[in-house]
């Protein structure tokens, strides 16, 4: 059975940080893209960070380039989010995803509300 737990979220003030992480189990981590998405009230869900396999390549959406960091500790099968110089835009559900050709397995999402 294929889980993937995410923890880290809460309340943050505007400028504040924040680390999510997002544990999987019942899948060889080391193959899988990982990746973080989040969803806003009203709003589809959109990509924020994906990182490659091996670690080595990443990729962000602009919204938050320069202000979020993904990184992953295959070893630990976990997967990080660290988000920096947080906005009341921010505030989402946030999900990670794990993903190789032919399946993707989703976490059950953690809340992030950026709010003074």
């Amino acid at each position: 059975q294929v889980q993937l737990v995410e923890s880290g979220g809460g309340l943050v003030q505007p400028g504040g940080s924040l680390r999510l992480s997002c544990t999987a189990s019942g899948i060889a981590f080391s193959l899988y893209v990982m990746a973080w998405y989040r969803q806003a009230p009203e709003k589809q869900r959109e990509l924020v960070a994906h990182i490659s396999s091996g670690g080595i390549t990443t990729n962000y959406a602009g919204a938050v380039k320069g202000r979020f960091t993904i990184s992953r500790d295959n070893p630990k099968s976990t997967v990080y989010l660290q988000m920096s110089s947080l906005k009341p835009e921010d505030t989402a559900v946030y999900y990670c995803k794990a993903f190789r050709i032919g399946e993707d397995y989703w976490g059950q999402g953690t809340q992030v509300t950026v709010s003074s």
